[in-house]
């Protein structure tokens, strides 16, 4: 058994670690609240006793603990719960972090229960900035292949990023948009103009292990609690983007990755370029369901045809952690497989590679 001392200090640990990506990733509210659990954090209520005797791995690369109890505590303020401590979140602002901890330690105390119980499940996004680096990728395939798309999206969450056609998109300066959107996604744009081409999606699918509905409003609200209390524009854009989700009556399958895209993958789809894309999902697989899903994307592949195409759109972490996620596209019959760019975890910006010889 692990020393007490020492799982609380890897907690703790957890909890710095987590302020500085917060800091990094422009929500200064956030990392002061990581920063004051590290430090101030007890075991005097079954909150603060749980979170520092955590069975498991705290780290924001592990559980995530400290998103977890942010979640939480946010979720009392959307909800209109703990009236004390919506008084000290964003938009207002308290200069004392005594009064600011007060009230969270409060919220500790009196809603232990519902804390508890969101504790359990790990933090759930679905940043739609992400299409804007997926849009670039989208495009790519449409100008390679000149077909219809048909999506399947692992780790959909509420499928918000399955809707990426429905928004606003300024890249640089070039302006994309299918219809008029309240959803306007303008990156930091980095490189060359990515390439232009006619878009058409035939169908859309999504799969996750715990999928939000956009209709129902505990999930939207869930969904939303795990966004960063002083990032009001991702706040608007969340509910803007639920909205049209929900308008369209989109679904997301509660489904194991796996399990779901061999079933995808043995669908007919002539005349379509079937996509399959990702969005800082694939890592958060067990080592042998990715190896299985790696074989099951190769051997489609190996059956891929001109009139029947395959492509993987990632943005995914790699290697290069600081430069953002890499954004990959493989495609079949031929297997061909570029770096076609980087993004922002968050989708602030992009740097755009492109397809080598594709303009």
């Amino acid at each position: 058994m692990p020393d007490p001392k020492t799982i609380e200090e890897a907690v703790r640990l957890a909890f710095v670690r987590q302020a500085s990506a917060c800091s990094d990733l422009g929500s200064p509210f956030t990392a002061r609240l990581c920063t004051l659990a590290s430090a101030r954090l007890t075991a005097d209520h079954p909150a603060g006793a749980k979170i520092l005797s955590w069975e498991g791995d705290p780290s924001p690369g592990g559980d995530s603990v400290p998103l977890r109890l942010a979640g939480a505590l946010h979720a009392l303020v959307l909800s209109g719960i703990d009236h004390d401590l919506a008084a000290v979140y964003p938009p207002h602002a308290i200069d004392h972090d005594n009064n600011f901890w007060s009230a969270v330690e409060n919220a500790l105390r009196v809603h232990s229960d519902f804390i508890l119980d969101r504790l359990k499940s790990a933090p759930q996004t679905n940043e739609v900035r992400r299409s804007g680096a997926l849009l670039p990728g989208f495009l790519t395939i449409s100008s390679l292949f000149n077909k219809p798309l048909m999506l399947s999206e692992i780790g959909a969450s509420a499928g918000l990023n399955l809707q990426w056609d429905r928004y606003d998109y300024r890249l640089d300066d070039m302006i994309w948009a299918l219809q008029p959107s309240p959803v306007l996604i303008a990156p930091e744009w980095r490189g060359a103009k990515p390439p232009s081409a006619p878009i058409h999606v035939a169908s859309r699918a999504g799969c996750d292990l715990n999928p939000l509905n956009p209709a129902n409003g505990d999930d939207a609200q869930r969904l939303l609690s795990y966004l960063w209390a002083d990032q009001q524009d991702r706040l608007e854009r969340t509910r803007f983007a639920l909205a049209i989700a929900a308008a369209n009556r989109q679904t997301v399958d509660r489904a194991d990755a796996v399990d779901w895209l061999e079933q995808r993958l043995q669908e007919a789809h002539d005349d379509q370029v079937h996509v399959i894309y990702h969005t800082i999902a694939w890592q958060y697989l067990p080592a042998s369901s990715k190896e299985k899903g790696e074989a099951l994307i190769a051997a489609a592949g190996a059956r891929a045809t001109q009139k029947a195409p395959l492509t993987r759109l990632q943005m995914e972490a790699d290697d290069q952690k600081n430069s953002g996620a890499a954004l990959t596209l493989q495609i079949w019959p031929s297997a061909e497989k570029h770096l076609i760019g980087r993004a922002d975890f968050h989708g602030r910006w992009v740097e755009w590679f492109g397809w080598p010889g594709l303009h």
